[in-house]
């Protein structure tokens, strides 16, 4: 089938916290598909049936608090995608990346682009990916669990002293973009901390802190891509580094050993497989 007859629905936008991130990364990707000919339909189930008239409005950053995952339900079982091909997934966080909107397109029958419900669960849950990733070998730093419902913070805050100790890393264990993410200085900053990373988790992961530099390997369709060094201005790769100009440098290759490159791109492969990505991605080290 010709280009300019694939219909693509390009889903955007959504309910989780990094919704700006979503809405900015799919301009580009509506872009791309353009310059390669395809018909694109924007959607954003956020939104639900009321779907935004205007494409410029998609990408206007918005109060929107109306943000009920009941119409991410409505908007798959819509006429919108009645005609549609492919949906390209353009969200990101929970429900965009956790293998939820990967369920209701499987159940409508939509093809969709990247990996598989499992993938895209285990993707957004950071401690099962670092189970897996252990089972193969694969580097990761320790780490504890903490459930909102049934463990007690004091008694991991303990076993985190008595082990890798102070500083350490304490995020939600199912968000992305290091959103509700703290560098934990002290013991006394730790329950200020969880209680942060429970405002978008019930579930929340403390991982031993590793000094060092940021590099990342990208994948896309089994190709493994050189080695990306990333240098943010604040010392940690956070949020506003992450999605603020200039507030990281990109070196590509990486100025490392080759050694360590190909070690690098080695586990990558291997992390890749192991929570059976497809299409793209990219491991952090």
């Amino acid at each position: 089938m010709p280009e300019d007859n694939i219909k693509i629905a390009l889903i955007l936008g959504g309910t989780s916290p990094e919704r700006e991130v979503s809405k900015d990364s799919s301009k580009s990707i509506l872009t791309a598909l353009r310059n390669l000919g395809y018909k694109v339909r924007l959607i954003d189930p956020a939104y639900g049936l009321n779907q935004p008239s205007a494409e410029e409005d998609f990408f206007k950053k918005d109060n929107y608090t109306d943000l009920s995952n009941r119409n991410y339900v409505e908007i798959i079982n819509s006429a919108l995608f009645d005609d549609i091909d492919l949906a390209f997934i353009g969200l990101h966080g929970r429900w965009g990346e956790d293998g939820t909107i990967q369920s209701l397109l499987e159940l409508r029958g939509i093809k969709y682009t990247g990996s598989g419900i499992l993938a895209s669960s285990l993707a957004m849950n950071k401690q099962m990916s670092k189970i897996v990733f252990q089972h193969y070998g694969i580097s990761t730093p320790a780490w504890y669990f903490i459930d909102k419902i049934s463990d007690n913070t004091e008694e991991i805050k303990k076993k985190v002293e008595d082990s890798f100790g102070f500083p350490c890393i304490v995020k939600p264990n199912d968000q992305g973009s290091t959103v509700g993410l703290s560098v934990c200085k002290s013991e006394a900053d730790f329950n200020k901390c969880v209680d942060l990373a429970f405002n978008f988790s019930s579930g929340v992961l403390v991982e031993e802190y590793i000094a060092g530099r940021e590099l990342t390997v990208g994948i896309l369709n089994e190709q493994i891509l050189p080695v990306l060094e990333i240098i943010p201005k604040h010392g940690l790769y956070d949020y506003e580094c992450k999605y603020t100009d200039g507030m990281s440098e990109y070196i590509v290759p990486a100025d490392i050993p080759d050694s360590l490159r190909q070690k690098l791109q080695m586990d990558a492969e291997i992390a890749f497989k192991a929570v059976e990505c497809k299409c793209y991605g990219r491991i952090d080290f």
